[in-house]
């Protein structure tokens, strides 16, 4: 969460990328009208992707990446244009900053190419066109700009707004299932591994949603899930739980009332929904020779009784009846290479933002592995996956 109050999965991300003195550093300090990265006439200045999150018109809440030269040199150089190349698959939008005495290098046309194969919608920069003798003529998707003189900084800032605008999708996490005046029940359970005095993100922004559909929220804990629903006038609409508490939510819960997790939901509006309850299937297939990756994307300290490094592997043992080998990975960890891995487990993926969830699903789904999320994996094993994605008829079909 960042200082003024929009998470940073939730903030458009801005990545600038370029050769080492293209201007980068210079480029993103004018831009946001602060200097956040540091600027040199050395080459190789940004060591390593520099993040800020802040609030820069007309786009709203964005979170800017200044990320290191792409032709660094050296062991530390290569691990430097690595991260470079990682950080693509969370950008929303990327900026390829060009020394425009220089023109295009073979490493900013292989970026370009990139871009292009990923579908991610970019901005060509010349800059320093304040030392040019001619002016530069821009084509589109370009912008002529000089980091010293502010020249193109305003039209830089249009044209990335602009860009938004073009590829932004109206999303919600479950707002869109509801109508106005619906009643839903979040199951909230505060056990040893829930963070003292707080809601966890999915829950605060599944709270957000509801209210923002004109519905009303009633939360409790697992334990007084029976009693609540008991007091209640009418029925709710839906029951929201988080998925540890799957099995005993399950029970409680009359089956003319829909049921569904907040990582269901999650894998809907972050994901891949119909790739990750297909990968469902898999749970059934493990063998003892298996790998199984369980992934998150917070770095979190583990506790007795952890969901990832605990739950998932004993809930996966009594299912499947085998024991395979576990890998566990957390925040950027998330390797490239898959394909010694049966299954992938992962996260609701709450602190990741969508680009990067759907490149790690993309990721899995390239090198055929397998890939689900927590709150899909549980109600596979609980038996109760239908039911929780009774909300998604068309999800049903994929079941059969």
């Amino acid at each position: 969460m960042s200082l003024n109050g929009t998470t940073y999965s939730e903030r458009i991300h801005i990545g600038f990328f370029g050769l080492r003195n293209a201007g980068k550093s210079s480029l993103v300090n004018a831009v946001t009208g602060q200097d956040l990265a540091v600027v040199s006439d050395v080459k190789g200045t940004t060591t390593d992707p520099v993040k800020k999150a802040m609030e820069l018109l007309p786009l709203g809440p964005v979170l800017i990446i200044d990320t290191p030269g792409l032709d660094d040199e050296g062991e530390l150089g290569a691990l430097r244009i690595k991260k470079t190349q990682n950080i693509l698959s969370q950008t929303d939008i990327a900026v390829l900053v060009v020394d425009a005495a220089k023109g295009l290098n073979w490493q900013d046309k292989e970026l370009l190419q990139l871009f292009q194969k990923r579908n991610l919608p970019y901005i060509l920069v010349w800059n320093k066109i304040d030392l040019l003798q001619t002016p530069l003529s821009c084509q589109q998707n370009e912008v002529c700009v000089s980091s010293i003189t502010g020249e193109g900084i305003h039209r830089l800032k249009e044209m990335l707004g602009a860009l938004h605008k073009e590829n932004a999708l109206q999303k919600h996490i479950v707002a869109d299932l509801l109508e106005p005046g619906d009643v839903v029940v979040l199951v909230i359970p505060i056990d040893e591994s829930a963070p003292k005095g707080r809601l966890i993100l999915p829950q605060q922004q599944t709270i957000r949603d509801i209210l923002e559909a004109g519905c009303t929220v009633v939360s409790c804990r697992d334990t007084e899930l029976p009693q609540t629903l008991n007091t209640l006038k009418a029925k709710p609409k839906l029951v929201i739980t988080d998925s540890q508490a799957f099995g005993r939510v399950a029970k409680d819960v009359p089956s003319d009332i829909l049921l569904t997790s907040f990582s269901i939901l999650f894998a809907r509006y972050k994901g891949e929904l119909s790739i990750l309850v297909q990968g469902a299937a898999k749970l059934s297939e493990l063998k003892k020779e298996d790998c199984v990756l369980i992934s998150e994307s917070c770095t979190h300290h583990r506790q007795c009784g952890d969901i990832g490094t605990v739950k998932i592997p004993h809930w996966i043992g009594q299912f499947s009846k085998e024991t395979p080998h576990y890998t566990f990975t957390s925040g950027n960890d998330f390797p490239n290479q898959l394909k010694q891995y049966s299954l992938v487990v992962h996260c609701g993926g709450c602190m990741l933002n969508e680009k990067e969830m759907k490149h790690r699903i993309q990721t899995a789904l390239e090198q055929e592995v397998p890939i689900v999320n927590y709150g899909i994996a549980i109600a596979h094993m609980h038996g109760i996956l239908k039911r929780s994605l009774e909300i998604f008829p068309d999800m049903l079909a994929l079941l059969q």
